[in-house]
């Protein structure tokens, strides 16, 4: 498996935003969903506002996709990353510190036990 250059996790993690897509079961993928991302080391997870409904279902289907943020375009896998409680602590303070200028409720809906739950780690294929 391909890590992210510098170069991509620069870029990423220096926008706002990432559009992602999941793979149906045919392969085609589905509409783009625009949500936050954060950097953790050479790793870049999304969480899911309402936990492990609506898009994250997409998710299970193939566990693959696309992503697009700050220039970058690139074919993913979604791996479970939920089950790390240090991690999880680590990702809340990502999303605080880079969403800062957002109201506290705003933040608050990727930083609570339903959106940990469904944390995801994209990893580069």
């Amino acid at each position: 498996m391909t890590g992210w250059t510098t170069a991509e996790l620069t870029a990423i993690d220096h926008s706002d935003e990432l559009e992602l897509q999941s793979e149906r079961a045919d392969g085609t993928l589905r509409d783009p969903v625009t949500m936050w991302v954060v950097r953790d080391g050479d790793d870049l997870y999304v969480r899911p506002v309402k936990g492990r409904g609506g898009w994250y279902r997409g998710t299970r289907t193939r566990h693959r996709g696309r992503v697009s943020s700050g220039g970058v375009d690139k074919d993913v896998t979604f791996v479970d990353a939920d089950t790390e409680p240090e991690l999880n602590d680590a990702l809340d303070t990502a999303y605080r510190t880079k969403y800062r200028a957002y109201a506290d409720n705003i933040v608050g809906s990727v930083v609570n036990a339903q959106a940990r739950g469904a944390t995801l780690k994209l990893v580069p294929r």
